[in-house]
């Protein structure tokens, strides 16, 4: 598990990580992707990957994220893009989320990039 404090235990972590995807549902992302990356990687545990319409709807999608999370006491420890909007990322140690202009993501193609890790069914909302 991916270095973070305070330490979560597994369940946790994959609670947390779902709450954020479906974060991204609510502000209406498209193509949201959970990937577990236990084993591939030591850098965090799962990476949330969804795409904006619109470099406005990739920010609003990151602060909802950010805000949300916040409430639950989940702080963001770095981010990345935000003011611009193409590429936002927001790192919460356990997991990362990934929110991209849908050109970005074409073009960086992070899923096939991390291929090996294991893809993840987001959890329906309750």
């Amino acid at each position: 598990m991916a270095t973070s404090l305070p330490s979560v235990t597994a369940r946790e972590g994959a609670q947390r990580v779902q709450r954020a995807a479906q974060l991204c549902l609510e502000m209406r992302a498209n193509d949201v992707v959970l990937m577990n990356l236990a084993g591939v990687t030591d850098m965090t545990d799962y990476f949330v990957i969804a795409s904006g319409t619109s470099d406005t709807h990739v920010r609003s999608i990151g602060e909802h994220v950010i805000s949300e999370m916040k409430k639950v006491g989940l702080t963001v420890h770095h981010t990345e893009g935000l003011e611009q909007g193409r590429w936002v990322l927001l790192d919460f140690f356990d997991f990362v989320v990934h929110i991209f202009h849908p050109t970005l993501r074409s073009f960086y193609q992070i899923e096939r990039l991390w291929s090996d890790a294991e893809t993840v069914a987001l959890e329906p909302q309750e």
